[in-house]
């Protein structure tokens, strides 16, 4: 947050699938090029209240150039600071091997057209030499891109000489949850959907949404489902045009079980964020958290301590959710967890 050079250098690991650095590759089986290079894409903000600098990496590079799936890890630190990283970040890179085939149904095996979704799921090994698919075999299924509560110990209760098969799993019953809640804030001189208000108190711009209520009743919004899109009403240059502003969120309910409340969204980078750790206010009932965030589109939902949002939003089978499943692959003798394949579906309204 100012127009200060910081000597930014980013350091890659290959993991396995749950996220440990792989031990059994040297970094050339993975890595084409230099690890440990320097952030050198960088900009100054122009014509902001608050002064910052954005960094820019992208990967691969001219100088970087990943060989193998997985999953990959990248530590951002000031150069000489390798032990105290800035910031992490994580992504996966895939393989169209496995094949996948998902279909969700709000008819589970806990209730009917009530509170939850089920999934049953395939997945064919395609040219893959599978003997033994539970040692072979990781499958991960989240919802809404959540790795807090992703389902990783799936067993099959179906094996064929071309695939497994899960039926009837109760582990792949999810909660259906409610739609995310949105706002936007093109400008900070006018109020756009979800904002009640912006004030202006040094140093900062304060944007105070509309306070939100956990839903007793299913309410169709289109929303995106945690995504956020950094951008004003200008629409050029966001990146070093845009404002922060602290955003103030409010939920009105009773002081809930369950634990603490958290502002939560794929923008958040992980699901319990401390600075979105929501504060109560006995005296008004409700929950308040006030986020800096940068100008654009939000969406959002409130999420508490146990990974439960049925307190918060409510939960209903109606509810659009996304659901992605990840098939990691270590055949006999091989040394790292190959990302074979991969789905995104939404279930049905």
């Amino acid at each position: 947050m100012s127009h200060d050079y910081k000597r930014y250098r980013y350091h890659i690991d290959h993991c396995d699938w749950d996220w440990k650095p792989t031990e059994g590759l040297f970094e050339s089986d993975w890595l084409e090029g230099l690890n440990d290079q320097l952030v050198e894409d960088y900009e100054k903000s122009f014509n902001t209240t608050q002064i910052y600098t954005h960094y820019r990496l992208r990967l691969p590079s001219k100088e970087i150039k990943l060989r193998v799936s997985g999953n990959y890890r990248v530590l951002i630190y000031e150069e000489d600071e390798e032990e105290e990283p800035v910031l992490e970040a994580r992504f996966c890179l895939y393989e169209n091997t496995a094949g996948i085939v998902a279909q969700l149904s709000s008819n589970t095996d806990v209730d009917f057209n009530d509170r939850h979704q089920q999934m049953t799921l395939s997945v064919g090994y395609g040219t893959l030499s599978v003997i033994d698919p539970q040692s072979e075999l990781k499958v991960i299924v989240m919802q809404n891109r959540r790795w807090d509560t992703r389902i990783d110990d799936l067993v099959p209760n179906v094996r064929k000489a071309n695939g497994i098969e899960f039926t009837h799993n109760r582990k792949l019953i999810f909660p259906g949850g409610s739609e995310y809640h949105r706002f936007e804030i093109l400008d900070v001189h006018r109020t756009a959907t979800g904002v009640d208000r912006i004030e202006w108190f040094e140093p900062y711009y304060h944007a105070t949404l509309y306070s939100e209520k956990p839903a007793h009743a299913y309410s169709f919004t289109e929303d995106q489902n945690g995504v956020y899109v950094v951008r004003s009403s200008d629409n050029y240059d966001d990146w070093t045009t845009a404002e922060y502003v602290i955003v103030h969120f409010f939920l009105e309910s009773p002081r809930l079980p369950g634990g603490d409340v958290y502002v939560s969204g794929q923008w958040t980078g992980q699901t319990f964020r401390p600075d979105c750790r929501m504060e109560y206010d006995d005296l008004n009932q409700s929950y308040h958290a006030a986020v800096l965030l940068k100008q654009g589109y939000y969406s959002y939902e409130f999420i508490q301590q146990d990974g439960l949002t049925a307190r918060t939003m409510g939960s209903f089978f109606e509810t659009e959710n996304e659901y992605e499943v990840l098939v990691y692959y270590r055949g006999q003798g091989a040394r790292y967890d190959r990302l074979v394949g991969f789905n995104l579906m939404h279930n049905a309204r």
